[in-house]
């Protein structure tokens, strides 16, 4: 039990470092206003979502099913549940909406190298982003909270 909940934690450290700080990133790299920073930071949250967020997601469903399945969990509405059904609701919002916008964002923030301006979509699409963004990082953290404190 203890490396199932080691390699549990270990995703939900690659998981959540990852969303934050990939925002953070890119977050700043926006501020720079320059087409080829915006479309390198673009091109590297996707990258990273793939080297990290996907395999702290792995991580954690396939070591918490484990430890589930150990404890016996189940039946009942509690913390477990709703943690899963936040998490699951994170994966809709990521799957959904957040790369169909991150692919956007690399496809037109490279159409700008050229003229060196962002259209007027890539604005729309980051606006999107950072609105869906805020829930996919605000979600895992309560889950992290109920998991911690396994309130009910």
């Amino acid at each position: 039990m203890t490396l199932l909940l080691f390699l549990h934690i270990a995703g939900a450290v690659l998981l959540t470092g990852n969303i934050v700080t990939a925002a953070f990133w890119h977050w700043h790299a926006q501020r720079t206003g320059s087409a080829e920073v915006i479309h390198f930071s673009a091109k590297t949250v996707m990258k990273a979502d793939l080297a990290f967020t996907l395999p702290g997601i792995l991580l954690i469903v396939g070591s918490g099913a484990a430890m589930a399945e150990r404890s016996g969990y189940g039946g009942a509405f509690n913390w477990l549940t709703l943690s899963l059904l936040l998490f699951g609701l994170t994966g809709l919002i990521w799957l959904a909406v957040l790369l169909p916008l991150q692919r956007s964002m690399i496809r037109l923030s490279a159409e700008a190298l050229g003229t060196g301006t962002l259209p007027r979509a890539y604005s729309r699409a980051l606006v999107n982003w950072y609105v869906f963004g805020t829930a996919a990082v605000l979600l895992p953290v309560a889950v992290l909270y109920l998991m911690v404190a396994k309130p009910f």
